[in-house]
């Protein structure tokens, strides 16, 4: 959670904000990592700024590219630690992405965006991560969250 959003968190439980301001600031942070991301439908844009292909694909999820400098531990909307591609005619589709942070670092489920939808997996796939796929690029009939798209399988 951002401190913008645990701020608005704080003035909400105090009764001076109405509950639609957290409604709102978990939308503002999804159109964050939107418009944060919306250069890497190239994939050399991606990897010009740190993301490398680490030969992991994955159905129903896609082709992960990290940017291992991300991986701190922090959770930041508008820099997700992986993007994930599907092949099409062209090259690749960027259709999601991913926050992750090493079980290490965090004890407990990291919070992220606002409300409870955003459910973190614990070492889903094995690497010692929480991860959260966040399908913000292509629509995912089980949930924006939900790890995989079964319009992908």
């Amino acid at each position: 959670m951002t401190r913008t959003t645990r701020s608005l968190a704080a003035l909400v439980a105090l009764g001076l904000l109405p509950c639609g301001a957290l409604v709102r600031a978990s939308s503002d942070a999804l159109a964050g990592a939107r418009a944060a991301t919306a250069r890497y439908h190239d994939v050399a844009a991606a990897e010009a700024d740190g993301y490398i292909d680490i030969g992991f694909c994955e159905p129903g999820e896609g082709c992960h590219y990290l940017n291992p400098a991300l991986v701190d531990g922090v959770f930041d909307a508008e820099h997700p630690e992986i993007l994930l591609y599907v092949p099409n005619g062209e090259g690749m589709r960027l259709v999601a992405v991913e926050y992750v942070i090493p079980l290490g670092l965090a004890a407990t489920a990291p919070e992220g965006f606002t409300g409870d939808a955003d459910v973190w997996r614990e070492d889903a796939e094995g690497a010692g991560l929480w991860e959260l796929t966040v399908w913000i690029w292509m629509h995912n009939p089980a949930g924006m969250f939900e790890q995989h798209n079964p319009r992908l399988q």
